[in-house]
């Protein structure tokens, strides 16, 4: 007769709750996927098409609250750790579901009048939102902190085209006309927002898979965030491959 002990299967409510979250990880880089190529094309039909997206994001978000509150009590500690992540992520995906929202809304203002230049940097930035949502998808589904970590690095270059557009848009050094300057600062803000976060959220499965979190680091040394998440993994013997 067998001595080994058994480990008793999943709650099928934490796998579907776990299932769901990565789902709106889905939904959210999909709709950043239409605002780039909306943008890109001019195409309204597109850009009305977020606000499906925006819903759905809404609808998993009042899911995944109310089945994690019924869910935590009865599984273990690890999984625990991670239904409160597919809270925090489903919250911040509901987040970025509302500011790509607000994103078609501003350039469905602008229409025809966005400049060339205004066009290439922000399909740019959703398309890089896109990718950013699609390593937290990775990340959080395989407990991947490599591919977190990718999710920190994207942010900066979400940071550097908006200082370009903002560059253009309110010093305007060279002194040059542009058009729908309101609206290309509010889409800036929103794809900005939109991937500060995606930087939470890749955080978030920092937290959840070590346990430990990476913000409390930026007390202590003066480096990218993440660059110490790395350090602190070598110092324990667990640097991602």
């Amino acid at each position: 007769m067998s001595t080994a002990v058994k480990i008793p299967a999943p709650d099928p409510s934490y796998s579907d709750l776990v299932k769901r979250t990565v789902e709106a990880c889905e939904l959210a880089r999909e709709a950043a996927a239409i605002a780039a190529e909306g943008i890109a094309t001019g195409s309204m039909s597109h850009l009305n098409a977020i606000r499906k997206y925006e819903k759905e994001l809404d609808a998993i978000d009042l899911e995944v609250d109310s089945g994690v509150t019924a869910t935590i009590t009865r599984v273990p500690e690890a999984e625990t750790r991670q239904l409160l992540a597919c809270m925090k992520v489903v919250i911040g995906l509901e987040r970025i579901g509302d500011l790509l929202l607000s994103f078609a809304t501003s350039a469905q203002a602008a229409g025809a009048r966005l400049d060339s230049q205004d066009t290439r940097d922000l399909t740019q930035m959703a398309t890089i939102l896109e990718k950013m949502l699609s390593d937290v998808a990775h990340s959080f589904s395989r407990r991947d902190v490599k591919k977190a970590i990718d999710v920190l690095r994207a942010d900066a270059e979400m940071d550097r085209l908006r200082n370009l557009i903002f560059l253009r848009h309110i010093e305007n050094p060279e002194n040059i006309a542009h058009h729908a300057s309101l609206q290309v600062i509010f889409m800036t803000q929103s794809l900005e927002r939109a991937g500060d976060h995606a930087k939470n959220l890749a955080e978030e499965v920092c937290h959840f898979v070590s346990g430990h979190s990476v913000r409390h680091l930026l007390m202590s040394y003066d480096k990218p965030i993440e660059q110490m998440f790395i350090d602190w993994l070598r110092h324990k013997g667990d640097q991602p491959k």
